[in-house]
């Protein structure tokens, strides 16, 4: 019979990309196994501390951040914060005693799986991205099974230990056509006009701003409305946009499943949440990858969908270039948007949730 009860650590963060497919992998395995027990263990300072709990888990901080490409005082603590972040591991998972543990990358899962599986603690780590970050190639070889979104993860990872699996999304995005009437009404929206939403990441994206800030005019032109998710360092600076009849400025939306029923067509970041829950929403979408991030991962994932020609790249170098012919051959277009809509949703990978905590489950069953 199996053990009904397990003792979970799962561990990841740094940004929005690492923590919630973190948590939406715990409450799968909470619903499984409702009587088991769960830890997280991120970074201390960062938003897992605070994103984690609101969750209703527990969580444990390492004093821990990245290499920096430059040489800075931080550079030169690594090593200190390295030593520290693994005696603190050996110590949680001493006094926890896991059954698994999960990574989902970021530099507070490296130290507590290096510290687990070194115990012959069955590990399985989940890499979001095209391009694999650099604490997932480094557990790569202590870990037993490697959960990954894109095909040809092979030039990063043992090829017997990948299943293609996709990335944990929100489950209230699995159905979005339904919800396109209450999603009018919730953002009070104008009939007959096409809504385009923008959304650059939960703390915003100043380059993006900036662009739509630009091209208000060219958007009253084009004669559509916006949703336009700023993030929250920026809200101040472009809330005063809410007094065009076009335009609604958002520091978060809440409601994302409503935002994605309302638009017409979305202007998005790359990264590799989002990227998923993109093809699974399926419209049309217009990536302008950030290029400030490791090995330029955002580029990455957004060419591993406009290769499929189911999306649009605009790099930011480009964009005052080819913004506007871009955007307006699209929203022209109502063929274009639908071939792009269903050519991205059929790069949809639903299930994901499901089938990570089912490899995680013959980990714990072995």
């Amino acid at each position: 019979m199996n053990k009904q009860s397990y003792k979970i650590i799962l561990s990841g963060g740094g940004t929005g990309g690492h923590i919630y497919p973190a948590i939406a992998i715990a409450n799968e395995l909470k619903k499984r196994y409702p009587e088991s027990e769960f830890l997280f263990v991120g970074a201390k300072d960062r938003m897992e501390m605070e994103k984690v709990p609101q969750a209703g888990y527990k969580i444990e901080g390492l004093w821990i951040s990245g290499l920096q490409r430059k040489l800075t005082l931080k550079n030169m603590m690594f090593p200190f914060k390295l030593i520290s972040s693994l005696m603190k591991s050996r110590k949680i998972v001493k006094k926890f005693k896991p059954d698994v543990v999960i990574g989902t990358g970021g530099f507070a899962s490296g130290p507590l799986l290096k510290i687990a599986s070194g115990r012959k603690i069955p590990a399985l780590i989940q890499e979001q991205n095209s391009y694999a970050g650099k604490t997932n190639k480094w557990l790569a070889k202590q870990v037993q099974k490697i959960c990954v979104a894109y095909d040809n993860m092979e030039r990063f990872f043992p090829n017997e230990k990948i299943i293609k699996t996709g990335n944990p999304v929100r489950q209230d995005l699995l159905e979005i056509t339904s919800k396109r009437t209450e999603a009018k009404a919730f953002f009070q929206l104008k009939e007959n006009t096409k809504t385009v939403l923008i959304i650059g990441g939960s703390l915003g994206a100043r380059r993006v701003n900036q662009l739509i800030e630009k091209e208000l005019n060219f958007f009253k032109d084009q004669n559509v409305q916006l949703i336009w998710q700023c993030g929250k360092f920026y809200y101040e600076h472009y809330k005063k946009h809410n007094e065009l009849a076009h335009v609604q400025v958002h520091q978060f939306v809440n409601k994302m499943d409503l935002a994605y029923a309302a638009a017409d067509v979305i202007i998005s970041r790359a990264g590799a949440s989002s990227v998923s829950e993109l093809c699974i929403v399926g419209k049309p979408v217009i990536f302008i990858p950030s290029p400030n991030v490791a090995e330029d991962h955002q580029t990455k994932n957004a060419l591993a969908i406009t290769e499929k020609n189911a999306g649009i790249l605009i790099r930011e170098s480009e964009l005052d270039a080819q913004f506007e012919t871009t955007f307006e051959a699209l929203i022209q277009s109502e063929e274009k948007q639908a071939d792009l809509g269903k050519k991205i949703k059929e790069l949809a990978l639903p299930d994901a949730t499901l089938r990570i905590v089912d490899e995680v489950e013959k980990l714990l069953n072995t």
